[in-house]
């Protein structure tokens, strides 16, 4: 039974995801243009005009700015979490445990970012 079930589910999400293309091809009368090609390729999408290395590198600082984001948000969750244990050994050491592992987290991101720096400063003064 749970065989067929899954097997009506992807049906089911098969269908939703061919019908709008169907739709779209008879109500546009271009049966032949079933994804709608020929829309985009009338409107002139133009790609990035940037660089590679530099769209590399607005990637990984982006990326790794989320990342130390969320390790910083690690280190004040544990220090809260410190604050509020009122003493029990069990939380303050969980507490510690957390801080602990959001300064290694950090450490790890901003040597994962000096990396990648010096790879991609590597990369644009050998191209």
């Amino acid at each position: 039974m749970k065989k067929f079930s899954k097997f009506l589910f992807s049906l089911l999400a098969l269908s939703l995801l061919v019908l709008p293309a169907v739709t779209y091809a008879t109500v546009s009368g271009n049966v032949n243009d079933v994804v709608g090609i020929t829309n985009v390729q009338s409107a002139n999408i133009a790609l990035s005009q940037n660089d590679p290395i530099v769209t590399a590198t607005n990637l990984i600082n982006t990326a790794m700015m989320f990342l130390g984001l969320l390790a910083v948000v690690i280190i004040l969750v544990g220090g809260f979490k410190w604050m509020t244990a009122m003493g029990n050994d069990d939380n303050i050491k969980k507490a510690k445990a957390l801080m602990s592992a959001g300064v290694v987290g950090l450490v790890i991101i901003l040597a994962a970012w000096g990396i990648a720096r010096f790879i991609v400063n590597k990369l644009a003064t050998t191209i």
